[in-house]
């Protein structure tokens, strides 16, 4: 029997930013009524897993466990060629706790150079992870590939999007309009994947 969700459900997004619930709150074309686990005043659990399937699906399973109702859990980030995959599941982490990207970004840019050559390719990936509470989830994960550009470039975007140029593109995720990169995005292309799977 497929999984699905019936619309106007109640889901549980595996958040504390607020930011990050509207803007799935636009992905499911206001399909189900969201509720952050910032809202029920859930912990994060420690992400303890090694790749950004395991992440999503531990912070799904955790927020649906917890709230007795379906919960949605991404785990995304970058990872670099030359650098063996990093910062990978550890993107966030780079960042230090004041989410200072730009940091982040130049110790990326650092790494490369003391890695002393000329793979500036790249990846970018999210899973998401959909669990009903101590039951089944759906796992999903997309990828857009490009190269690194550096300085930074454009203010659009979040995380490391400045730095990020898709495959066949000029532009980086930071200076392109929102609905071309969303049209091409890891995040696009993952909740593809997981609307496939659900209706």
């Amino acid at each position: 029997m497929a999984l699905t969700l019936e619309p106007g459900a109640k889901l549980v997004v595996a958040t504390h930013n607020p930011g990050k619930a509207r803007e799935l709150a636009e992905i499911l074309e206001n399909r189900f009524q969201l509720i952050t686990a910032g809202d029920l005043d859930l912990s994060e659990p420690e992400e303890t897993e090694t790749s950004f399937v395991g992440n999503a699906l531990l912070k799904a399973r955790a927020a649906a466990d917890a709230s007795g109702l379906p919960a949605l859990a991404d785990d995304s980030g970058l990872s670099v060629s030359a650098l063996e995959g990093a910062p990978g599941i550890y993107s966030a982490r780079w960042a230090g706790p004041e989410r200072d990207f730009y940091a982040a970004m130049r110790k990326v840019e650092e790494r490369l150079e003391e890695a002393d050559g000329d793979d500036r390719s790249a990846w970018f990936t999210c899973a998401l992870a959909l669990a009903w509470p101590h039951g089944a989830a759906v796992v999903v994960e997309g990828r857009v590939d490009g190269t690194l550009a550096f300085p930074p470039r454009g203010e659009r975007g979040f995380g490391y999007d400045p730095i990020f140029v898709p495959e066949g593109g000029d532009l980086t995720f930071g200076e392109m309009e929102p609905a071309a990169k969303d049209a091409m995005s890891h995040r696009a292309l993952a909740f593809a994947k997981l609307k496939a799977a659900l209706w």
